[in-house]
């Protein structure tokens, strides 16, 4: 978390523009932006809001990069924000926003199709011809309604936030000294629903009221 995403997207361009010149981008790659994650409003790191426009640059510059390219035509950028467990939602915890990039993509509607994380990869491993891992991926239900067969190959023009991004969490900030405590040197070790509070409280003010996380419930709902 202290390398900033812009740092991450510098060597992946560097590293793109390579295969961009030879004509040899690999079949899938992987490319991890962490740091809309926040590390709270711990003193040491910038604001949540810093860390978010950060994590937001990056990908938008990532995504304008491969949309200028060669390799454009026939690619698809899949995305999704972090992993859905326990943030504050008024309709379930569960949710995550998800993106699907593409020329087979810009059909100007939202998708609004139930998928898990899992149809992102099983949609993949389609696109790929590759057989499932395990019986999830297997079940999960792909991506098809996200695509069209009408390609619109019109390049993104990414367009930097207003937002500072090195904008520093104030001495002051709510739950600074319980965010300065957190473990942020690997995922998942930070206490959630803390974490959550401190970025909730540094977004929307100190003495705002967090939303109570909801989901389904009954006697077989573990979360």
């Amino acid at each position: 978390m202290a390398i900033s995403d812009q740092d991450r997207f510098a060597e992946w361009l560097r590293e793109f523009r390579g295969y961009q010149q030879k004509g040899n981008l690999p079949a899938v790659e992987f490319v991890k932006f962490p740091r809309d994650h926040t590390c709270g409003t711990s003193p040491d790191c910038p604001t949540p809001k810093a860390m978010m426009a950060d994590s937001d640059w990056a990908l938008g510059q990532l995504v304008d990069a491969v949309s200028h390219s060669r390799f454009w035509k026939d690619t698809a950028i899949f995305v999704i924000e972090d992993d859905a467990q326990d943030g504050p939602d008024h309709v379930d915890a569960h949710r995550t926003i998800g993106h699907v990039i593409s020329p087979y993509t810009q059909t100007g509607k939202v998708d609004s199709v139930f998928y898990s994380s899992v149809s992102m990869l099983r949609t993949m491993e389609l696109i790929l011809g590759l057989q499932p891992l395990t019986q999830y991926d297997a079940a999960a239900n792909p991506m098809f309604n996200s695509f069209t067969d009408h390609p619109n190959n019109r390049p993104y023009d990414a367009i930097k936030p207003n937002q500072s991004l090195t904008e520093p969490n104030p001495a002051n900030a709510p739950l600074a000294s319980q965010s300065a405590h957190m473990d942020f040197s690997r995922e998942d070790q930070a206490p959630e629903q803390l974490l959550n509070q401190a970025i909730w409280q540094s977004v929307k003010g100190a003495n705002s009221t967090m939303p109570a996380p909801k989901g389904p419930s009954g006697p077989d709902n573990d979360d």
